[in-house]
Order: C-alpha cells, then sequence, then structure tokens
C-alpha cells in the first residue's frame, strides 16, 4: 500500500503541471538559486576583512539593480524581510495629527494601518472595478489646512483583479502636498514604472513577485522622505541605521538578480498578455455568464479574477489542482481564511458571485499549453456542475 502511494505521487510529478499562479509568488528564477547558492559562502557584510567586503560588495550591487528596476537611485533602497516589513515602515505616523487614508482593495498590509490606530485610519470607497477614488478623496481631505499631515496609500495595481490605479492621480497627491505610499508589489516587473514621475514617497517591492527568492523585499524612499523613515528594527547600523540586524545576503543577492532579469523581461508581458486576452476568449465562449472581473478597466496584463455561476471557488481551486493546473481563490495572503473577500466586497460584488471567484495569473514561462490545460480543466469542471448551472437558470 505504501509503495502504491510512492509510485502514485510520482507519476503525478511526472505528468505536466500548469502553474497560473505567478501573482503568489513568481518560481525562482535558475540564475537566481545559482545566486543565492553563490552568496551563502560570503561573509558579513559588516566586517572589514576581504571576505566581509565581498558581501558588502554584493549588497550595493543588488541595491543598484533593484533601484534600476523602478528608476530610483540605489541610495534610496531598504532591504526588508519583505513588502508587508516595508509597509510598515513606511506607515509610521509622523505626528499624533497625521492622518491615514488607505483604499477599500489594498492589500492586507496595508489596511492593517502601520503604526496608524484605528481612530487616525480612514478606508476611502474604490468604484466598481475596485480603482481608488480620488474624487472622495480630495472631497474628505482637499479642505484640510495642512496637507502634510495626510498619508494616502494606493497600490499602483491589484493583486487579485490586476486593475491598475491611475499613475498619473498618484502623482498629483504628491503634488498636493501629501505623504504618499504606493504599494508596486504587483506592478513590478509587469510594467515599467518610474518612480520619480510616480512621486510616491515610498514604493513597497517583494522580490518572490519577480522570481527571487521568499523573504526578503524593498523599501524605496523618495531622498526627501529618508529622513521620516522610522527603524522598526533597532541594533546595528545597518541598512543607513533604518533595519538592524545582519542583513540577508543571498536573499538580496538573488532579489538583485531577479530585478536585472525582470526589467530585461519586460517586453515578454505582451506575449503574456495575449495569452491571457485567449484565456478570457475561450473562457466565455465555455461559459458566456463568467464574469471576469475589473475587465473593463486597464489590468496587469497577465491576470484574471473570474467567477462562472454554480462553480465554487473552494471546490474548483481543487479541481484544478487535481488536473494538474496550480490556480488561487484570490490573495496568497487571504486563501484559505473564512470570510468575504475584502477587493470583491469592496467593489460591490455579491457574495455568491465573490465565493466563485478565481484567479489565474502568468508569468514568463506561461504557454499555449498551459492555457489549453486549464481551459480542459473548466470544461471538465463545467460538465459535472451542468444540472446544478441548468436549475439555477
Amino acid at each position: 500500500m505504501v509503495w502504491d502511494r510512492f509510485f502514485l505521487g510520482l507519476q503525478d510529478l511526472a505528468r505536466r503541471r500548469a502553474y497560473l499562479d505567478w501573482n503568489a509568488t513568481a518560481p525562482v528564477l535558475p540564475d537566481v538559486a545559482e545566486a543565492v547558492a553563490r552568496a551563502l559562502e560570503l561573509g558579513n557584510p559588516s566586517s572589514v576583512h576581504a571576505e566581509g567586503r565581498a558581501a558588502r560588495a554584493a549588497i550595493e550591487k543588488a541595491r543598484a539593480e533593484v533601484a534600476a528596476l523602478v528608476g530610483a537611485e540605489p541610495g534610496q533602497v531598504t532591504f526588508t524581510s519583505g513588502a508587508t516589513e516595508a509597509a510598515a515602515m513606511a506607515l509610521q505616523p509622523v505626528s499624533t495629527e497625521e492622518t491615514l487614508f488607505v483604499g477599500a482593495s489594498e492589500h492586507p498590509c496595508i489596511r492593517a494601518g502601520g503604526g496608524f490606530d484605528a481612530l487616525r485610519r480612514h478606508v476611502m470607497p474604490v468604484d466598481e472595478a475596485g480603482r481608488f477614488d480620488f474624487a472622495a478623496l480630495a472631497e474628505v481631505a482637499g479642505g484640510r489646512a495642512r496637507p502634510d499631515l495626510i498619508h494616502v496609500a494606493v497600490q499602483a495595481a491589484n493583486n487579485e483583479t490586476g486593475v491598475l490605479n491611475d499613475g498619473n492621480a498618484i502623482a498629483r497627491l504628491k503634488a498636493q502636498g501629501f505623504t504618499v505610499t504606493c504599494d508596486a508589489v504587483q506592478a513590478a516587473g509587469k510594467l515599467r514604472l518610474d518612480a520619480r514621475t510616480l512621486g510616491a514617497d515610498f514604493l513597497l517591492l517583494s522580490a518572490h513577485k519577480i522570481g527571487g527568492p521568499k523573504g526578503v523585499g524593498a523599501l524605496i524612499a523618495r531622498a526627501d522622505a529618508c529622513g521620516g523613515v522610522r527603524p522598526l528594527l533597532r541594533g546595528g547600523g545597518q541598512e543607513r541605521g533604518l533595519r538592524a540586524g545582519t542583513e540577508n545576503v543571498a536573499g538580496i543577492v538573488g532579489f538583485g538578480v531577479a530585478a536585472r532579469l525582470a526589467q530585461a523581461r519586460l517586453p515578454e508581458m505582451e506575449r503574456v498578455r495575449t495569452l491571457r486576452d485567449r484565456f478570457e476568449r475561450d473562457l466565455r465562449s465555455l461559459a458566456p455568464d463568467v464574469v471576469v472581473f475589473g475587465a473593463q478597466a486597464t489590468r496587469l496584463p497577465n491576470t484574471s479574477l473570474f467567477a462562472i455561476p454554480g462553480l465554487r471557488a473552494e471546490t474548483a481551486v481543487i479541481a484544478f489542482d487535481l488536473d494538474g493546473v496550480a490556480v488561487s481563490s484570490g490573495s496568497a495572503c487571504s486563501s484559505g481564511k473564512v470570510g468575504r473577500n475584502a477587493v470583491l466586497d469592496a467593489m460591490g460584488i455579491s457574495s455568491a458571485l465573490a465565493d466563485g471567484a478565481i484567479r489565474v495569473s502568468l508569468g514568463w514561462t506561461s504557454d499555449e499549453d498551459d492555457i489549453n490545460q486549464a481551459l480542459d480543466s473548466v470544461r471538465r469542471q463545467l460538465t459535472r456542475v451542468a444540472p446544478r448551472r441548468q436549475s439555477a437558470a
């Protein structure tokens, strides 16, 4: 019996799988894995001997590579354990009078508010596509005498729907004197980003979303905002005194390689967009009543969040997996947790439809076979639930 299960497991591993959950994490790139392995042998970057200097040089090279991905300067980059820590660093009030405004469809690490307590944290509405309501913000905050005491957190792209917020509108927030934090985790590596044009005080990045290792991210602060960053971890003087503790040298090196490769592969996103559009087109042929959330808005080229009436996400994701297709039912940070989908809830989507939301997200290695395999799985699932869908109709 044990050997039967063992050989069945080997057969499952040998079967081709379609990985379509890149927004949760991108597969580690081979060049990244190799660089990380080499970097594990480096010394302590705070040491002055040759081994330490080699580690410091590797970190600074990675800092320049990460900065280049978003058009920033190396000195603006502070390495962290991930975007969640970067968000906690950015969302620290400079005074007891500062107020934070966040969009209702933001990532949980932003909605948590960092150092802003519930009384000084306001959740702003989003439109039917999940885009930040800049007009509502203007009404609430526009008349305040001290715009420098208003902190606005708005993501560049939604992690579940892929819907983009207006970059020009984000830039105007800074022009109005607000402090601005922009979650660029999903946009980096999929869109061309320029920190100077965007104008945000703080950008958040995560290595594992672009093929780097997990457990490393970055806070990118405007030159004139660096003085407002207060360290969460105190002790040594690492990261210019902004994050104490010996640096994750291997993770940082891997982040740098991933950032360099992601920048070089940006043109590949048009091919990915074509695949995504083909998937949605064929999906509509299979189920004309499918709803693609945010389809009316500008989206990331790789993301499709959809629901088919009669198909429940909790069982569909398992069915996809059994068919060799990896998808998710939304953000990896909230998948599997009981409760409403916060993004779809903010968009005004009914619970009946939101409960069926499935996210397909593609990447550099995605191909036609992946799409075919996913569509075949949908076809089989629709056959199984056909009686239920017919009775509902």
